[in-house]
């Protein structure tokens, strides 16, 4: 019965229960994907059915995280399918505990307010826009918001974090960034600034068919 509810394995040369980094991002990722479309049904068709679904199973598969097991998360489980021949990366499991509990804290109010009252508000845009915040920081770059806060309520050391940034670390040479660089990363988001002024007239006309077969206006 206890390592049916363990958070966390146990893993030869950790002390402490531990997680694979990459089902996490995984799984980060198609709840990100999930929660995203439904705000698209939102934005261009006034439809809140599929984000009412997506809710349900959100705050589902963290309940089974924290209070079961993550083994057993439905996410989790496709996100080990989905990278299981990886080499897994391990991280820390009780950070991702808490980071888990916010989540649980922020979509049980999207919950009761979607879900149960029926309605929408400020207050619920924004704590939508925290959880796609969350979820595209742990996807696309492997960096735990919540995990960011453990340390203020706990006082136990954070241990094996994603790239093992809690550990005191030089950087490589790989890892700096030269002037150059900024430089171009700066012109790069300078450029579609500089095209909302000069390019919009051009950008905003519609685009015509290329073959004749595929213009609405010649099948009527």
């Amino acid at each position: 019965m206890n390592k049916f509810i363990q958070f966390g394995e146990k893993v030869e040369g950790y002390d402490i229960p531990v997680l694979n980094e990459r089902e996490i991002r995984a799984a980060a990722g198609i709840l990100f994907l999930a929660t995203y479309t439904s705000l698209m049904f939102i934005v261009f068709d006034g439809n809140f059915v599929m984000l009412k679904y997506v809710l349900c199973l959100f705050l589902i598969d963290l309940l089974i995280r924290v209070f079961i097991s993550p083994r057993y998360s439905p996410t989790l489980i496709l996100g080990r399918l989905i990278v299981r021949r990886q080499v897994p990366e391990y991280v820390g499991a009780p950070q991702k505990r808490f980071a888990w509990s916010i989540g649980i804290v922020l979509s049980a109010t999207m919950f009761y307010l979607f879900v149960i009252v029926n309605a929408y508000s400020p207050i619920t845009a924004a704590v939508c826009f925290i959880c796609l915040c969350f979820l595209f920081f742990e996807a696309a770059f492997g960096i735990c918001l919540g995990c960011l806060a453990y340390p203020l309520f706990f006082k136990k050391t954070v241990q094996h974090c994603p790239g093992e940034v809690c550990e005191p670390q030089h950087k490589q040479a790989i890892q700096k960034v030269s002037a150059g660089q900024l430089a171009v990363l700066a012109l790069f988001i300078a450029l579609p600034v500089a095209g909302s002024f000069f390019l919009q007239a051009y950008f905003a006309r519609a685009p015509h068919a290329m073959f004749k077969s595929l213009d609405p206006a010649k099948t009527k």
